[in-house]
Protein backbone atom coordinates (compact mmCIF):
# COMPACT_ATOMS: atom_id res chain seq x y z
CA UNK A 1 0.00 0.00 0.00
CA UNK A 2 1.25 3.45 -0.95
CA UNK A 3 0.33 6.98 0.13
CA UNK A 4 -0.22 9.22 -2.91
CA UNK A 5 -0.54 13.00 -2.50
CA UNK A 6 -3.30 14.53 -4.58
CA UNK A 7 -1.53 16.54 -7.26
CA UNK A 8 -3.88 16.60 -10.26
CA UNK A 9 -7.51 17.18 -11.17
CA UNK A 10 -7.83 13.46 -11.77
CA UNK A 11 -6.50 12.73 -8.27
CA UNK A 12 -8.92 15.24 -6.78
CA UNK A 13 -11.84 13.66 -8.60
CA UNK A 14 -10.80 10.28 -7.21
CA UNK A 15 -10.56 11.79 -3.72
CA UNK A 16 -14.09 13.22 -4.00
CA UNK A 17 -15.59 10.09 -5.53
CA UNK A 18 -14.21 7.59 -3.02
CA UNK A 19 -17.06 7.85 -0.44
CA UNK A 20 -19.69 7.27 -3.15
CA UNK A 21 -18.10 3.91 -3.85
CA UNK A 22 -17.35 3.12 -0.20
CA UNK A 23 -20.93 3.71 0.97
CA UNK A 24 -22.90 2.70 -2.09
CA UNK A 25 -24.59 -0.16 -0.20
CA UNK A 26 -24.99 1.76 3.07
CA UNK A 27 -28.66 2.61 3.61
CA UNK A 28 -27.91 5.21 6.30
CA UNK A 29 -25.35 7.35 4.44
CA UNK A 30 -26.73 10.25 2.41
CA UNK A 31 -24.73 11.01 -0.78
CA UNK A 32 -23.98 14.76 -0.79
CA UNK A 33 -24.25 16.64 -4.04
CA UNK A 34 -21.05 16.13 -5.99
CA UNK A 35 -21.14 19.73 -7.17
CA UNK A 36 -21.09 20.94 -3.55
CA UNK A 37 -18.25 18.58 -2.68
CA UNK A 38 -16.12 19.91 -5.53
CA UNK A 39 -16.66 23.47 -4.29
CA UNK A 40 -15.16 22.61 -0.91
CA UNK A 41 -11.77 21.90 -2.49
CA UNK A 42 -11.64 24.94 -4.76
CA UNK A 43 -10.21 28.16 -3.33
CA UNK A 44 -12.30 30.11 -5.87
CA UNK A 45 -15.52 28.87 -4.28
CA UNK A 46 -14.43 28.17 -0.68
CA UNK A 47 -12.81 31.22 0.96
CA UNK A 48 -11.89 29.09 4.00
CA UNK A 49 -8.98 27.82 1.93
CA UNK A 50 -7.61 31.36 1.59
CA UNK A 51 -6.21 31.14 5.11
CA UNK A 52 -5.25 27.47 5.07
CA UNK A 53 -2.25 25.38 4.12
CA UNK A 54 -3.55 21.98 3.11
CA UNK A 55 -2.72 18.65 1.51
CA UNK A 56 -4.89 15.74 0.39
CA UNK A 57 -3.77 12.10 0.35
CA UNK A 58 -5.01 8.90 -1.26
CA UNK A 59 -4.01 5.41 -0.20
CA UNK A 60 -3.67 2.88 -3.02
CA UNK A 61 -2.91 -0.80 -3.23
CA UNK A 62 -2.10 -2.18 -6.69
CA UNK A 63 -4.12 0.58 -8.31
CA UNK A 64 -7.11 0.23 -5.99
CA UNK A 65 -8.03 3.17 -3.76
CA UNK A 66 -8.13 2.09 -0.13
CA UNK A 67 -8.83 5.42 1.55
CA UNK A 68 -8.33 9.15 1.73
CA UNK A 69 -7.47 11.87 4.27
CA UNK A 70 -6.84 15.61 4.37
CA UNK A 71 -4.37 17.48 6.56
CA UNK A 72 -4.47 21.24 6.99
CA UNK A 73 -3.46 24.21 9.08
CA UNK A 74 -6.03 26.97 9.54
CA UNK A 75 -3.83 30.02 10.05
CA UNK A 76 -6.64 32.18 11.45
CA UNK A 77 -7.41 29.50 14.04
CA UNK A 78 -3.73 29.14 14.91
CA UNK A 79 -3.45 32.88 15.51
CA UNK A 80 -6.68 32.95 17.52
CA UNK A 81 -5.81 29.96 19.71
CA UNK A 82 -2.13 30.89 20.06
CA UNK A 83 -1.40 27.19 19.56
CA UNK A 84 -0.07 25.52 16.45
CA UNK A 85 -2.85 22.94 16.16
CA UNK A 86 -3.23 21.17 12.82
CA UNK A 87 -6.26 19.27 11.62
CA UNK A 88 -7.07 16.09 9.78
CA UNK A 89 -10.37 15.41 8.07
CA UNK A 90 -12.25 13.85 5.17
CA UNK A 91 -11.04 10.53 6.52
CA UNK A 92 -12.56 7.54 4.75
CA UNK A 93 -11.10 4.06 4.63
CA UNK A 94 -11.92 0.48 3.79
CA UNK A 95 -12.22 -1.74 6.91
CA UNK A 96 -8.48 -2.31 7.17
CA UNK A 97 -6.56 -1.17 10.28
CA UNK A 98 -3.22 -1.07 8.50
CA UNK A 99 -4.68 1.14 5.77
CA UNK A 100 -6.23 3.47 8.33
CA UNK A 101 -2.93 3.77 10.18
CA UNK A 102 -1.07 4.69 6.99
CA UNK A 103 -3.57 7.44 6.21
CA UNK A 104 -3.44 8.93 9.70
CA UNK A 105 0.36 8.68 9.66
CA UNK A 106 0.47 10.62 6.40
CA UNK A 107 -1.63 13.39 7.95
CA UNK A 108 0.50 13.42 11.11
CA UNK A 109 3.79 13.54 9.20
CA UNK A 110 2.64 16.41 7.01
CA UNK A 111 1.38 18.37 10.04
CA UNK A 112 4.71 17.82 11.79
CA UNK A 113 6.43 19.26 8.71
CA UNK A 114 4.24 22.34 9.20
CA UNK A 115 5.59 22.62 12.76
CA UNK A 116 2.26 21.67 14.37
CA UNK A 117 2.31 20.44 17.96
CA UNK A 118 -1.14 18.87 17.96
CA UNK A 119 -3.21 16.92 15.43
CA UNK A 120 -6.98 17.30 15.87
CA UNK A 121 -9.99 16.03 13.97
CA UNK A 122 -11.97 14.99 12.11
CA UNK A 123 -12.43 18.59 10.94
CA UNK A 124 -13.54 19.89 7.57
CA UNK A 125 -13.29 22.92 5.31
CA UNK A 126 -16.94 23.76 6.12
CA UNK A 127 -18.33 25.36 9.28
CA UNK A 128 -20.26 23.05 11.60
CA UNK A 129 -18.94 19.87 10.01
CA UNK A 130 -16.64 18.39 12.61
CA UNK A 131 -16.39 15.25 14.70
CA UNK A 132 -17.02 11.55 14.23
CA UNK A 133 -20.17 9.67 15.20
CA UNK A 134 -19.55 7.48 18.26
CA UNK A 135 -23.17 7.03 19.40
CA UNK A 136 -26.45 7.24 17.47
CA UNK A 137 -25.52 5.93 14.02
CA UNK A 138 -29.16 6.05 12.96
CA UNK A 139 -31.23 7.74 11.66
CA UNK A 140 -29.41 9.18 8.65
CA UNK A 141 -27.33 12.31 9.24
CA UNK A 142 -28.93 15.70 8.79
CA UNK A 143 -27.72 18.42 6.46
CA UNK A 144 -24.00 19.26 6.85
CA UNK A 145 -23.46 16.63 9.55
CA UNK A 146 -20.76 13.94 9.43
CA UNK A 147 -21.37 10.23 8.99
CA UNK A 148 -19.09 7.24 9.55
CA UNK A 149 -19.35 3.53 10.39
CA UNK A 150 -18.79 2.42 14.02
CA UNK A 151 -15.37 0.82 13.39
CA UNK A 152 -13.78 4.19 12.64
CA UNK A 153 -13.55 4.68 16.41
CA UNK A 154 -11.14 1.76 16.60
CA UNK A 155 -9.05 3.24 13.81
CA UNK A 156 -8.64 6.44 15.86
CA UNK A 157 -7.79 4.84 19.20
CA UNK A 158 -5.52 2.19 17.66
CA UNK A 159 -3.45 5.00 16.16
CA UNK A 160 -3.15 6.68 19.55
CA UNK A 161 -5.68 9.45 19.10
CA UNK A 162 -7.76 10.20 22.17
CA UNK A 163 -10.90 12.15 22.94
CA UNK A 164 -10.57 15.92 22.86
CA UNK A 165 -14.25 16.81 23.13
CA UNK A 166 -17.69 15.31 22.54
CA UNK A 167 -20.53 17.11 20.78
CA UNK A 168 -24.10 16.19 21.67
CA UNK A 169 -27.31 16.10 19.65
CA UNK A 170 -30.96 15.88 20.63
CA UNK A 171 -34.23 15.77 18.74
CA UNK A 172 -37.85 16.77 19.12
CA UNK A 173 -40.79 15.29 17.25
CA UNK A 174 -44.29 16.73 17.14
CA UNK A 175 -45.52 13.39 15.82
CA UNK A 176 -44.29 11.83 19.07
CA UNK A 177 -46.28 14.40 21.04
CA UNK A 178 -43.56 16.92 21.84
CA UNK A 179 -44.67 20.09 23.59
CA UNK A 180 -42.62 22.81 25.27
CA UNK A 181 -43.02 22.40 29.04
CA UNK A 182 -45.35 24.92 30.65
CA UNK A 183 -42.63 26.15 33.02
CA UNK A 184 -40.57 27.19 29.97
CA UNK A 185 -43.52 29.10 28.52
CA UNK A 186 -43.95 30.93 31.84
CA UNK A 187 -40.21 31.64 32.09
CA UNK A 188 -39.86 33.00 28.56
CA UNK A 189 -42.95 35.21 28.92
CA UNK A 190 -41.27 36.76 31.95
CA UNK A 191 -37.91 37.11 30.15
CA UNK A 192 -39.45 38.89 27.17
CA UNK A 193 -41.28 41.30 29.47
CA UNK A 194 -38.42 41.93 31.88
CA UNK A 195 -35.75 42.68 29.28
CA UNK A 196 -37.98 44.01 26.51
CA UNK A 197 -36.78 41.30 24.13
CA UNK A 198 -38.58 40.83 20.82
CA UNK A 199 -38.08 38.20 18.13
CA UNK A 200 -38.17 38.72 14.38
CA UNK A 201 -37.63 36.41 11.40
CA UNK A 202 -34.94 36.90 8.77
CA UNK A 203 -35.85 39.55 6.21
CA UNK A 204 -35.11 38.04 2.80
CA UNK A 205 -35.39 41.52 1.25
CA UNK A 206 -32.49 42.60 3.46
CA UNK A 207 -30.66 39.28 3.26
CA UNK A 208 -27.13 40.65 3.08
CA UNK A 209 -27.77 42.92 6.08
CA UNK A 210 -29.09 40.04 8.16
CA UNK A 211 -26.16 37.84 7.14
CA UNK A 212 -23.82 40.56 8.41
CA UNK A 213 -25.77 40.76 11.68
CA UNK A 214 -25.57 36.98 12.06
CA UNK A 215 -21.81 36.98 11.42
CA UNK A 216 -21.18 39.71 14.00
CA UNK A 217 -23.44 38.07 16.58
CA UNK A 218 -21.88 34.66 15.99
CA UNK A 219 -18.30 35.87 16.33
CA UNK A 220 -19.25 37.81 19.47
CA UNK A 221 -21.51 35.29 21.22
CA UNK A 222 -19.64 32.00 20.88
CA UNK A 223 -16.02 33.15 20.76
CA UNK A 224 -15.33 31.55 24.15
CA UNK A 225 -16.52 28.12 22.98
CA UNK A 226 -13.97 25.35 22.61
CA UNK A 227 -12.89 24.97 18.99
CA UNK A 228 -14.19 28.38 17.91
CA UNK A 229 -12.23 30.47 15.46
CA UNK A 230 -13.48 33.64 13.77
CA UNK A 231 -15.44 33.36 10.55
CA UNK A 232 -14.34 35.82 7.89
CA UNK A 233 -16.81 37.99 6.02
CA UNK A 234 -15.96 36.15 2.80
CA UNK A 235 -16.70 32.77 4.43
CA UNK A 236 -19.98 33.99 5.90
CA UNK A 237 -21.07 35.41 2.56
CA UNK A 238 -20.18 32.19 0.73
CA UNK A 239 -22.14 30.08 3.22
CA UNK A 240 -25.04 32.53 3.06
CA UNK A 241 -25.24 32.35 -0.72
CA UNK A 242 -25.25 28.55 -0.59
CA UNK A 243 -27.94 28.56 2.10
CA UNK A 244 -30.13 31.18 0.44
CA UNK A 245 -31.69 28.60 -1.84
CA UNK A 246 -32.94 26.48 1.04
CA UNK A 247 -33.49 28.89 3.94
CA UNK A 248 -37.01 29.31 5.26
CA UNK A 249 -37.19 32.80 6.85
CA UNK A 250 -39.38 31.46 9.67
CA UNK A 251 -36.47 29.22 10.67
CA UNK A 252 -33.94 32.06 11.08
CA UNK A 253 -34.78 34.30 14.02
CA UNK A 254 -33.12 37.31 15.63
CA UNK A 255 -33.63 38.50 19.19
CA UNK A 256 -33.52 42.26 19.75
CA UNK A 257 -33.47 44.28 22.95
CA UNK A 258 -35.90 47.08 23.77
CA UNK A 259 -33.85 49.48 21.64
CA UNK A 260 -33.93 47.22 18.59
CA UNK A 261 -30.30 46.09 19.01
CA UNK A 262 -29.63 42.50 17.87
CA UNK A 263 -28.62 40.37 20.87
CA UNK A 264 -29.09 36.80 19.70
CA UNK A 265 -29.96 34.48 16.85
CA UNK A 266 -31.24 31.01 16.05
CA UNK A 267 -30.71 29.33 12.67
CA UNK A 268 -32.61 26.20 11.67
CA UNK A 269 -32.20 24.73 8.20
CA UNK A 270 -34.55 22.41 6.31
CA UNK A 271 -32.94 18.98 6.29
CA UNK A 272 -32.53 18.50 2.56
CA UNK A 273 -30.68 15.25 3.23
CA UNK A 274 -34.09 13.62 3.36
CA UNK A 275 -34.50 14.68 -0.29
CA UNK A 276 -30.98 13.79 -1.42
CA UNK A 277 -31.35 10.06 -0.80
CA UNK A 278 -31.62 8.24 -4.07
CA UNK A 279 -30.06 11.05 -6.12
CA UNK A 280 -26.55 9.52 -5.88
CA UNK A 281 -25.13 13.00 -5.45
CA UNK A 282 -26.41 14.34 -8.76
CA UNK A 283 -28.93 17.08 -9.47
CA UNK A 284 -29.62 15.96 -13.01
CA UNK A 285 -31.68 14.73 -14.66
CA UNK A 286 -34.36 14.71 -11.93
CA UNK A 287 -32.69 15.80 -8.70
CA UNK A 288 -33.21 19.50 -9.29
CA UNK A 289 -36.95 19.00 -9.71
CA UNK A 290 -37.13 16.89 -6.55
CA UNK A 291 -35.35 19.57 -4.52
CA UNK A 292 -37.32 22.45 -6.02
CA UNK A 293 -40.58 20.72 -5.23
CA UNK A 294 -39.55 19.25 -1.90
CA UNK A 295 -37.75 22.03 -0.01
CA UNK A 296 -40.84 24.22 0.67
CA UNK A 297 -42.66 21.12 1.95
CA UNK A 298 -39.95 19.89 4.28
CA UNK A 299 -40.89 19.48 7.94
CA UNK A 300 -37.56 18.01 9.04
CA UNK A 301 -34.94 20.46 10.28
CA UNK A 302 -31.47 20.85 11.70
CA UNK A 303 -30.95 23.50 14.35
CA UNK A 304 -27.71 24.81 12.91
CA UNK A 305 -26.72 27.54 15.34
CA UNK A 306 -27.94 29.51 18.34
CA UNK A 307 -26.12 32.27 20.17
CA UNK A 308 -26.66 35.17 22.57
CA UNK A 309 -24.21 38.00 23.21
CA UNK A 310 -22.38 37.77 26.60
CA UNK A 311 -24.32 40.47 28.44
CA UNK A 312 -27.60 38.61 27.83
CA UNK A 313 -26.29 35.12 28.50
CA UNK A 314 -27.73 33.37 31.56
CA UNK A 315 -31.00 35.30 31.20
CA UNK A 316 -32.93 32.59 29.31
CA UNK A 317 -32.87 34.51 26.02
CA UNK A 318 -31.70 31.28 24.41
CA UNK A 319 -34.85 29.53 25.69
CA UNK A 320 -36.93 32.41 24.36
CA UNK A 321 -35.35 31.99 20.92
CA UNK A 322 -35.91 28.25 21.04
CA UNK A 323 -39.56 28.71 21.97
CA UNK A 324 -40.09 31.24 19.17
CA UNK A 325 -38.41 28.89 16.72
CA UNK A 326 -40.56 25.98 17.84
CA UNK A 327 -43.73 28.00 17.47
CA UNK A 328 -42.65 29.35 14.09
CA UNK A 329 -41.97 25.89 12.63
CA UNK A 330 -44.68 23.92 14.44
CA UNK A 331 -46.66 21.44 12.35
CA UNK A 332 -48.12 18.07 13.39
CA UNK A 333 -45.24 16.26 11.65
CA UNK A 334 -42.34 18.61 12.50
CA UNK A 335 -39.06 16.90 13.48
CA UNK A 336 -35.89 18.75 14.43
CA UNK A 337 -32.38 17.67 15.36
CA UNK A 338 -30.52 20.04 17.67
CA UNK A 339 -27.04 19.58 16.27
CA UNK A 340 -24.70 20.09 18.12
CA UNK A 341 -23.73 21.26 21.62
CA UNK A 342 -20.42 20.93 23.45
CA UNK A 343 -20.73 18.29 26.18
CA UNK A 344 -19.42 20.69 28.85
CA UNK A 345 -21.51 23.67 27.79
CA UNK A 346 -23.60 23.09 30.90
CA UNK A 347 -25.96 26.09 30.55
CA UNK A 348 -26.96 24.97 27.06
CA UNK A 349 -27.10 21.26 27.92
CA UNK A 350 -29.30 21.96 30.95
CA UNK A 351 -31.56 24.26 28.93
CA UNK A 352 -32.08 21.67 26.21
CA UNK A 353 -32.82 18.94 28.74
CA UNK A 354 -35.34 21.19 30.51
CA UNK A 355 -36.98 21.84 27.14
CA UNK A 356 -37.71 18.12 26.94
CA UNK A 357 -35.59 17.22 23.90
CA UNK A 358 -34.48 13.58 23.61
CA UNK A 359 -30.83 12.47 23.24
CA UNK A 360 -30.01 11.28 19.72
CA UNK A 361 -26.32 11.35 18.77
CA UNK A 362 -22.81 11.91 20.04
CA UNK A 363 -19.88 13.11 17.94
CA UNK A 364 -16.27 12.98 19.05
CA UNK A 365 -13.27 15.09 18.13
CA UNK A 366 -9.92 13.34 18.63
CA UNK A 367 -6.45 14.74 19.12
CA UNK A 368 -2.84 13.60 19.38
CA UNK A 369 0.28 15.34 20.64
CA UNK A 370 2.74 15.35 17.75
CA UNK A 371 5.36 17.77 19.10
Amino acid sequence: MNICPVTSRRDLLEFIEFPYELYRHDAVWVPPLRSEQRKQFDAKTNPFLDHCDWRLFLLKDQGKTMGRVAAFVDNIAVDFWQERIGHFGYFECLPDKAAAALLLEAARNWLKEQRCTMMRGPWSFVAQEIGMVVEGFEPSPVLMAPYNPPHYQDFMTDFGLHKAKDLLCWYISMAEGYKIPQRILTLTDAVAKRYGVSIRPMDMKAYDRDVQIFTELSNHSINANWGFSPVTVAEANAIAQDMKQIIQPKGVLFAEDKNGRPIGFAVTLPDINSLLKGLRGRLFPFGFIKLLWGIPRLRRYRMFALGVIPEFQGKAVDSLLYRALNESLATPDMWMEINYVLEDNWPMVNAIEKLGAKPLRRYRVYELDIA
